[in-house]
């Protein structure tokens, strides 16, 4: 059997409840099943994008809590220092409280992955993520 350690964390009540009715309509065992597999999911996420290298073209999509302490401020100053790799930024209004801004980006992955890590540690973001492709000229015939 693997050796378990137990933690405890804190979190929101209605994240909480979202998360357990996602648990109980996919049949999970246990609220700890679906956390390993939620943190396992992250692992490999995370892998996948350090694993990215060479010329890549793509979006990173930021949702954030447009309220929280200086976030669109952060987020723009971490823009500046990629202008580089950005190409073009879209910026919506998704309800009262929440934006989403698509980043568009051409570059040395190595640095689009390191923007998308700054703008993931960001407080006030909510969710981050990163689509990448190989541009045109790379993809094989």
């Amino acid at each position: 059997m693997t050796e378990m350690d137990r933690i405890s964390i804190s979190l929101p009540s209605k994240l909480l409840k979202e998360f357990d009715e996602i648990i109980a309509e996919r049949g999970y065992a246990s609220r700890s099943e679906a956390i390993r597999d939620a943190i396992r999911d992250y692992i490999i996420k995370h892998k996948w994008i350090h694993s990215l290298e060479g010329e890549r073209a793509g979006s990173i999509s930021v949702i954030y809590n447009h309220h929280a302490s200086d976030v669109m401020e952060k987020i723009t100053d971490i823009q500046h220092q990629y202008t580089d790799i950005i190409v073009a930024t879209l910026h919506l209004h998704l309800d009262h409280e929440h934006c989403l801004e698509t980043i568009l980006v051409r570059g040395d992955a190595k640095k689009i992955r390191e923007l998308t890590d700054r703008l993931t540690a960001l407080k006030g973001v909510k969710q981050v993520k990163l689509s990448v492709m190989v541009p045109g000229g790379h993809i094989p015939e």
